[in-house]
């Protein structure tokens, strides 16, 4: 099981990326919200798309030990939130995430560069 919140950053960012997730952003929430320590934004093409980047990330990190707390909208495909609880990933269909601009609205939050953190 993970216990390092970076490593797990570090396997959910791998898992989008080969399932060819786009603009994929890291936040540092924690230094600015006790919702979190990172959120994952990464960007679709498609709703199919998203829940195949949704289930490849559900799979390497169940494969480590980390079960999903919470998993909302993957039936519509268009943002699927993961919630691993020190660790919450955002798919976004590419025109939600510009509508939604999360970037934005936790701004304050330092970006990540990832995969080495």
């Amino acid at each position: 099981m993970i216990t390092d919140p970076q490593e797990l950053v570090r396997l959910a960012v791998e898992s989008a990326e080969e399932k060819k997730a786009f603009n994929i952003t890291v936040l540092n929430i924690g230094k600015v919200s006790v919702i979190a320590d990172y959120f994952i934004i990464c960007s679709s093409r498609s709703p199919i798309h998203a829940r195949a980047i949704a289930e490849e990330i559900g799979d390497r990190l169940k494969q480590h030990g980390m079960m999903k707390q919470r998993i909302e909208g993957y039936q519509t495909g268009r943002w699927i939130l993961l919630d691993y609880g020190s660790v919450v990933v955002h798919i976004f269909h590419e025109e939600d995430r510009s509508f939604y601009n999360l970037e934005h609205l936790w701004g304050d939050a330092p970006v990540i560069q990832a995969p080495g953190l």
